[in-house]
Parts: C-alpha cells; sequence; structure tokens
C-alpha cells in the first residue's frame, strides 16, 4: 500500500455533513464549526474564501478548497460583505441574532441557501469531518490551513458527480455519497501534493522512491509483523545499511522509528473505532503482550490505551482529550 493510500485510507466519508448551497448575493457565511478538515467544491459562480490567517482568496466554477477548521474563516460573494449567518459545530445554523436557520433556508434534499425558488448565482457544495483519525492526522499536519485546487487541475467527472447525486435520495444514497466525497477528497489532495512537491511531507516524496517506497508499503501493509531492520532490508533486497541511510535521508526516521509512529497510530483508530479488546489491539500492530503495548502507548499519546478509549473527544481534534 503506497503512503497516501495506507493514509487515507484510515479516513472514510462516514459521518460527513454533506450540503449543496445556492446562493443569492448579498451573502456571507462565517464558519466556526471547529471541524477538523472541510471541503468546498464550486459547482458555478464565485465566491471569496478569508482565512483567519491570510489573505482573501477568490475561488470559480470548478475550483476545490481543502479547510482546516482550527480557526474560523468567512465565505461570501465579496469580502466587503459582512457575515450574517454562522455555522457552529454539528452543522447548526444561526443568524447573528441566534436564529436557527436551518429549516427556514432549507431548498431541498440537502439543499440550503438564500436563493428562494430562484436560482443561485452561486452554488457550491460542502464537506466536512468533526473528527479526523490519527492516521488522516498525519496529512492533515501536512495541509496548510487553505489548500486550492484550481478547475484546470481537478477532475470535473468526479465533482460533476458528486453535484448531481447529493439531490438525489435513493436508496442506498448515503453509501454512494461517502464514497464519492472520498474520490474528490483523494483527487484534491494528491494534486495539491504532486503541484505543491516542495512543500509537501516528507512521506510523500519518499513514497515514490522505488526503494523507501517498497519499504514504507511493507510497513503498512503489515504493521502486526514482526519487523526488525535485518527482515525489512531483505524484504526490499538490500543491505541493512543502504536501507537505513536511504530511509532515514527521505522520511526523515529511521525505519524503526517510523515503524513504531505507524503501530500507535493505527491503534489509536482502532481503540477509538473499534471493538477490539486492548490486547487484541496491541497484536494487531506487531506487540508481543498489552503491557509493552501500553507503556508505548501512554509515551506516545499520554494516555493508557482504556483511558483513551474511554476520553471525550473534541471537535476537529485526532485524539481524544488525554485521561
Amino acid at each position: 500500500m503506497d503512503t497516501l493510500s495506507a493514509v487515507m485510507d484510515g479516513h472514510r466519508a462516514r459521518g460527513a455533513s454533506l450540503l449543496r448551497c445556492e446562493m443569492r448575493a448579498p451573502w456571507a457565511l462565517r464558519i466556526e464549526d471547529e471541524a477538523a478538515l472541510g471541503l468546498v467544491v464550486m459547482v458555478a459562480g464565485t465566491a471569496e474564501l478569508l482565512p483567519q490567517r491570510g489573505e482573501a482568496i477568490a475561488l470559480g466554477t470548478g475550483d476545490l478548497a481543502l479547510v482546516k477548521g482550527t480557526h474560523p474563516w468567512v465565505f461570501a460573494d465579496d469580502v466587503a460583505t459582512e457575515p450574517g449567518v454562522v455555522i457552529e459545530p454539528g452543522n447548526v445554523c444561526r443568524s447573528l441574532t441566534g436564529e436557527h436557520l436551518a429549516v427556514s433556508l432549507g431548498l431541498g434534499t440537502r439543499t440550503w441557501g438564500n436563493a428562494g425558488d430562484e436560482p443561485g448565482d452561486t452554488t457550491f457544495l460542502t464537506a466536512s469531518w468533526e473528527l479526523a483519525s490519527q492516521v488522516t492526522g498525519r496529512l492533515l499536519d501536512a495541509l496548510p490551513d487553505v489548500a486550492v485546487v484550481r478547475a484546470d487541475e481537478a477532475d470535473p467527472t468526479l465533482s460533476g458527480l458528486l453535484a448531481r447525486e447529493v439531490q438525489r435520495d435513493l436508496p442506498g444514497q448515503d453509501v454512494v455519497l461517502d464514497r464519492l466525497v472520498d474520490l474528490v477528497l483523494i483527487g484534491a489532495v494528491r494534486q495539491w501534493f504532486s503541484r505543491a512537491e516542495d512543500s509537501a511531507p516528507s512521506w510523500w516524496r519518499a513514497g515514490s522512491d522505488p526503494l523507501v517506497g517498497r519499504a514504507l508499503a511493507a510497513l503498512h501493509d503489515e504493521p502486526g509483523q514482526p519487523w526488525t531492520l535485518d527482515v525489512l532490508a531483505a524484504h526490499v533486497h538490500v543491505s541493512r545499511a543502504t536501507l537505513s541511510r536511504r530511509f532515514t535521508e527521505l522520511v526523515g526516521q529511521s525505519p524503526m522509528a517510523y515503524l513504531t509512529h505507524w503501530r500507535l497510530a493505527r491503534a489509536a483508530d482502532l481503540l477509538r473505532t473499534g471493538s477490539l479488546s486492548v490486547e487484541q489491539v496491541a497484536h494487531a500492530v506487531g506487540y508481543a503482550n498489552a503491557f509493552a503495548f501500553s507503556a508505548a502507548f501512554k509515551r506516545e499519546h499520554g494516555s493508557a490505551p482504556r483511558a483513551f478509549r474511554s476520553a471525550p473527544v473534541v471537535p476537529g481534534a485526532s485524539s481524544p482529550v488525554p485521561g
């Protein structure tokens, strides 16, 4: 499994809030949803995205934007328009006076906006994920607050299909939308890092190396195997010195240090989203016993596995609050 596949495999669109917005100027939304990640797909028209830090970004038809919700941001027809709607955690929509707007501005199946019965002059899709998995957290750490993929770089087929399907209400539709959102998101991430090669994380660049890429794939595919540097070197048919030097040079960590972090990230996701016992999670990620696993896990995440599993999770975070 290549590195991006491994990182995104921990991500699923289940529970993502997906909405089609039909807006007529003037309009401005202040986004305070604290989402781990937001996706904006411009279907038609233009808009301005104003992050809390940095300058406004103009978006047009076909553009995509990935936005980290660690800070509030504004989405509007024009930066001069004052926000009249606040989007809060849980996709709660309120006016500045506190009025709930989900019903009054509802326009049909998964559609919302101020356009009323008339077509809006700007149409866009939004998807947001309140929580990131530990593995996907590596991806979020590597992204800027706002990453824009322009229309001439994006795949219009996927975005167009998502725009059509979001308004349909057929059996199995939620599953269809989950898969489509995943595809659009992965395509945007892949395009962003391919273009911004210099700012891409080290694991992204290392994945394309013939030697290190094979080693990463082996670790990602089978984290539960009893890997040692000798075993991994034999797997990729080089000496341990060659593997260690090349891997550390490209990834920034030794192979075994990377494996430890990967195992513990996977373990955190299994604890939070699965039904496996602590002992079963330990074996699944390559630890011989729960005692050794618990000690390593606490060093990495700040709490023991059982405390981590039962701790409340805060919106926008990639892990529960340490106990």
